[in-house]
């Protein structure tokens, strides 16, 4: 199944959901990892490749977006509280908002560098829309490493729901990210 039902993600939801999910942690640890080693001559590609991910990420989450405005998003089974209803959708609005925010961030970090990391693997440039200036660079720059980390927490607080819904509940809404069926 392609699309989403009231009771379970379809296929591209899942793909969405695994694709990001795997895409942003592994730029967050990218990202820790570039800013902890000493600077050398090449840091500026493992930015810049840093960057050129963080600029599909955006894409992939427009994307993923406009797929979940067209499609159904499953409910949460019967039997959950309210408040479980609105965490879900807080947690869940919260995940969508800041990674947009981090990719923002990182975005006008580019274009304040002055040695901006607009040339997209080589194929295109990407356009820029913060002019060069070193001290606004380093805002931007410490602005996204900020809320990569809020994004880190977000994601911990995700997984968690996902583990306590498999193990302590005992129901299929994480399962239902996995395999489909309805929950």
């Amino acid at each position: 199944m392609i699309r989403n039902t009231q009771a379970s993600w379809g296929s591209v939801a899942r793909g969405f959901h695994w694709l990001l999910g795997i895409a942003i942690v592994g730029m967050i640890a990218f990202g820790w990892w570039m800013n902890h080693f000493p600077a050398r001559p090449d840091r500026f590609f493992y930015r810049s490749i840093h960057a050129d991910i963080g600029y599909a990420v955006l894409l992939l989450m427009v994307l993923r977006l406009i797929w979940r405005g067209l499609n159904p998003t499953p409910v949460l089974p019967d039997a959950s509280p309210r408040w479980e209803r609105i965490l879900a959708r807080v947690s869940h609005g919260a995940l969508y908002a800041v990674t947009i925010l981090v990719a923002m961030l990182g975005w006008a970090h580019s274009g304040a560098r002055a040695q901006n990391y607009s040339d997209w693997f080589g194929l295109f440039h990407v356009p820029q829309f913060t002019a060069p200036d070193r001290a606004a660079a380093q805002a931007w720059e410490d602005r996204h490493i900020f809320f990569a980390y809020v994004l880190l927490a977000l994601i911990v607080i995700h997984a968690v729901a996902a583990l306590w819904h498999h193990f302590v509940r005992r129901d299929r809404v994480a399962s239902r990210m996995i395999d489909g069926e309805a929950g």
